[in-house]
């Protein structure tokens, strides 16, 4: 399967979703900045960027374990009550001790360590980049949801208002005697249906708004129709090769059971011998009180050094390194089998989205055929009407087609856009890396990782922490106002 480049993914200006917002103005909003939006701004994102630079904190804790270190310790005495029998007893002292212990073999407990805060920090990697699809997803949804909420509120003001004239043509027929009070009422009825189902498209344009505000950090303009998705799959089959290959979900369970595995080794250390190479050095005066009385005939300071091999060899501790290493091993294969779990997932996924994205195009194609001819019907039984020979009802049922049809249309142009979006996302071709967003340099998290792998310093530290993503509670509400839409097919 080729796949087109990053840069081509918002180009051209035919639109896969030619939703019921027409004319949109020079100045407004479109998906590609809405993307961008989110990417610089969504609070979520953020905190996943955040947690990803602890977990690369794991490679140089790991390896600290295998580093030299140096102490000292420094400690005075006040000595209040002296022994009877202590001739030299001293009054006061200060001991100085400094160490330094070189660690030379662990049984692998260091090296296999390290290992797994690698691949742990590669798994991170891999939840960052699902992260940043996921939000993306999200954020095509919401977009996608405004637009479709918008066309359908214009659907349903254009209703009320369609059928407020009818009720007034019925209401002036009825009072010269050619329809009766029966047709009155249905028109009546049907009105007040469609006055009501306004009132919850406008809230439903609210909540869609709403939750954009929530994702994007701002709210809407007048947005533009999106570009067309290239890249997608011509089969089933290239969907599930590249998702397989490239989705981050799975890559992230793979490096989760490659790091399960180095666990289990170095839990095997336990049951090795240790050896380290130490120095010591100790400084102790006595401040003149060594002695007593003859305390000239002591010396009152003195200095010690030593240096030597400590090896430990483990004998016996109590089945504590073999529990630890079955324990381990029960984790590796909870992780082999989250690799399986997360491929049947992946595909079960893949192929239900590309049915779905499948299924919304084929609605499209019925929703047009059925917006065509429920308007030809509209068209004839409103002339047919005229002559006598249909009834109110006839036609008020026709209106209402029209308008289910419509909606129909919308919805199978929101659902097909998200689905195809969604099956991008399952394919590892939804991030920041492949949209091409106008939003600065994009995130590496490889280069904390490579800036704190190697970080020795004990007092070396990072900026004080604040959030950086925006804040929403200065945006007033939303509101269902819409902009001169026009209905589909018009």
């Amino acid at each position: 399967m080729n796949r087109k480049p990053a840069s081509l993914i918002w180009a051209g200006s035919a639109s896969l979703l030619a939703l019921a917002a027409v004319a949109a103005p020079a100045q407004a909003d479109n998906l590609r900045d809405a993307l961008a939006a989110a990417y610089t701004t969504n609070p979520t994102l953020e905190s996943a960027r955040a947690t990803q630079r602890a977990i690369d904190e794991g490679v140089p804790i790991n390896r600290a374990q295998g580093l030299p270190s140096v102490a000292v310790t420094a400690t005075h005495i006040e000595f209040i009550q002296q022994s009877a029998n202590a001739f030299t007893a001293p009054e006061r002292n200060l001991g100085v001790n400094a160490q330094l212990l070189v660690p030379v073999y662990s049984g692998g407990a260091v090296r296999n360590g390290i290992a797994a805060a690698k691949e742990r920090v590669e798994a991170g990697q891999a939840d960052l980049r699902n992260t940043e699809s996921t939000i993306f997803s999200q954020v095509v949804a919401s977009y996608m949801d405004v637009l479709r909420t918008e066309a359908l509120v214009a659907l349903a003001r254009n209703n009320v208002a369609v059928l407020r004239t009818n009720l007034e043509a019925t209401s002036d027929r009825f009072q010269i005697g050619d329809l009766t009070i029966t047709d009155v009422a249905q028109s009546r009825s049907r009105l007040a249906v469609a006055e009501g189902d306004l009132q919850g498209a406008e809230a439903n344009l609210i909540a869609a708004r709403e939750t954009y505000i929530r994702l994007v950090g701002n709210e809407p303009g007048e947005l533009e129709a999106p570009p067309p998705l290239p890249g997608l799959p011509d089969t089933v089959g290239d969907a599930i090769v590249a998702a397989l290959e490239n989705n981050p979900n799975l890559d992230a369970a793979k490096q989760r059971a490659q790091a399960a595995g180095f666990d289990t080794k170095a839990a095997g250390s336990g049951r090795l011998p240790s050896v380290s190479v130490f120095v010591n050095g100790d400084y102790s005066d006595f401040f003149g009180t060594l002695g007593g009385p003859v305390s000239a005939d002591f010396a009152q300071s003195e200095k010690t050094a030593n240096a030597g091999v400590r090896v430990t060899i483990p004998l016996f501790q109590g089945g504590l390194p073999a529990a630890q290493k079955r324990q381990a091993g029960a984790r590796e294969s909870a992780a082999l089998e989250d690799v399986i779990a997360a491929e049947r997932q992946i595909i079960a996924e893949t192929r239900a989205t590309y049915s779905n994205w499948l299924a919304a195009g084929a609605i499209i194609k019925s929703a047009q055929a059925a917006v065509e001819a429920a308007e030809l019907s509209l068209e004839g039984v409103r002339a047919e009407n005229s002559i006598g020979n249909r009834q109110i009802l006839d036609v008020l049922n026709a209106e209402q087609e029209l308008v289910n049809a419509r909606a129909q249309l919308v919805t199978a142009r929101r659902n097909a856009y998200v689905a195809g979006f969604n099956l991008l996302a399952l394919m590892g071709r939804a991030e920041a890396r492949d949209l091409n967003l106008d939003a600065g340099v994009l995130y590496d998290p490889q280069i904390n990782a490579d800036r704190v792998s190697s970080k020795m310093w004990d007092w070396d530290r990072d900026p004080k922490a604040e959030a950086k993503s925006t804040r929403t509670v200065d945006i007033p509400p939303a509101n269902a106002t819409i902009g001169p839409q026009l209905l589909p097919g018009e």
